[in-house]
């Protein structure tokens, strides 16, 4: 929830009814988006999921899926099959996130350079 103090300046509220830390805060650690741009395509299994983010332990992926499927974005579907297949998708919620986090994922693309530098320069005084 967010408030106002005395001067009309916003005041983050430590609670689950402040959508800043309850959702963006939960989405905005280091694997959640690549994982859910992941899923843009179509459902997909979590070996290939792991092979096309870079870096990304197993025990990380394991964890981020389940945390993505909690929150509503990711599906699980395991296959009655021999050895079980499982895959991961979107959701409705899911692909809407990923439509509104596209214009952030564009600007940080478009800027990446600038951002770089801007942090080489600061690191350098």
């Amino acid at each position: 929830m967010v408030a106002s103090n005395k001067v009309g300046k916003k005041v983050f509220i430590q609670s689950e009814d402040c959508p800043i830390r309850d959702v963006v805060a939960q989405i905005g650690d280091k694997w959640s988006i690549l994982i859910l741009f992941s899923l843009v395509g179509g459902a997909d299994r979590f070996n290939s999921l792991k092979s096309r983010i870079e870096g990304i332990s197993q025990r990380m992926l394991t964890q981020t899926l389940r945390e993505l499927e909690r929150d509503g974005f990711v599906k699980r579907t395991v296959y009655p099959e021999v050895p079980t297949k499982v895959e991961y998708e979107l959701t409705e919620l899911g692909k809407g996130l990923t439509k509104s986090v596209w214009g952030l994922v564009s600007w940080a693309d478009k800027h990446h350079d600038e951002i770089r530098a801007a942090r080489h320069n600061y690191d350098n005084k």
